[in-house]
């Protein structure tokens, strides 16, 4: 009978890698039902008494809901839109990178990945303004041009792996290039689209910079709203760690719900 050897590098690598997060979560929930005297005998101990109601301080200072619908509104539009604009772009490039235009296209917008958003953060924002788009909408479309380098790369790498085959079958059947794309192709990037999905959305909901730069205070998303706790002399780290971990908590269910969803794409792809 074979014995498997425990790789005990491995176990102490993942064992660590955990402490590294499970940590920093266990110390932002007991500093959220915390008050601030307890929170001055030990940051660490658990406490007490649960201090529920900073949350509902927290939600009454941050304007919460009004700053979830916009953080909901804007990612919502940017991962739809992603998804459906990005895909047919990669598409175009992945079947066609044997001519010299597209070829050049695709580095073209590769190479925008190493473009550091500070050096170009002054024009952005002085061209969206005089176009008006200085707002939610301005915002969201910068979203999906900004990802579109990443995207494309991840993509096309992808469409390259499916068989031409399944297109010239359609084509024989009668269908054109675009439903070539939305009948044989789209259904099959399920998995790709997934992972596209998370990462937009994960990256919409967090983002602190172009909020910041395009939105008035009307339209401020859950990050800009964290600033309400920042005072010129302190800060209440209690109803501050409380309005974190509300802003985390739907980003949380939905990569938990969205990471199911990716292993059973993979699964029907292999087996397709």
């Amino acid at each position: 009978m074979n014995k498997t050897k425990t790789n005990w590098t491995v176990q102490i690598l993942i064992a660590l890698g955990a402490l590294f997060v499970l940590v920093p979560l266990y110390l932002t929930i007991t500093i959220a039902l915390k008050n601030p005297q307890q929170l001055a005998q030990s940051v660490l101990a658990w406490p007490d008494k649960l201090h529920f109601e900073n949350f509902s301080e927290a939600i009454q200072m941050t304007n919460f809901w009004a700053a979830f619908g916009n953080s909901a509104i804007i990612t919502v539009s940017v991962v739809i839109l992603t998804l459906l604009t990005n895909s047919m772009v990669a598409y175009a490039i992945a079947r066609n990178m044997h001519k010299r235009f597209f070829n050049i296209l695709y580095y073209f917008l590769v190479s925008a990945m190493f473009i550091p958003f500070p050096i170009i953060m002054l024009p952005i924002v002085k061209q969206m303004s005089d176009w008006g788009l200085d707002n939610m909408v301005g915002l969201i479309l910068l979203y999906v041009v900004y990802g579109l380098s990443f995207n494309i790369f991840v993509y096309v790498g992808y469409i390259k792996s499916i068989p031409k085959e399944l297109e010239e079958a359609a084509i024989m059947d009668g269908a054109s290039t675009w439903g070539v794309f939305w009948k044989v192709i789209f259904p099959l990037l399920t998995p790709i689209n997934a992972t596209v999905a998370i990462l937009t959305a994960l990256w919409a909901w967090n983002d602190f910079m172009l909020p910041l730069v395009l939105l008035d205070q009307n339209s401020a998303t859950l990050p800009l709203v964290q600033y309400v706790f920042q005072g010129q002399f302190s800060t209440n780290y209690n109803l501050a760690f409380a309005s974190y971990i509300m802003a985390l908590a739907p980003m949380v269910v939905v990569y938990l719900f969205a990471q199911k969803w990716i292993i059973n794409g993979v699964t029907k792809g292999a087996i397709k």
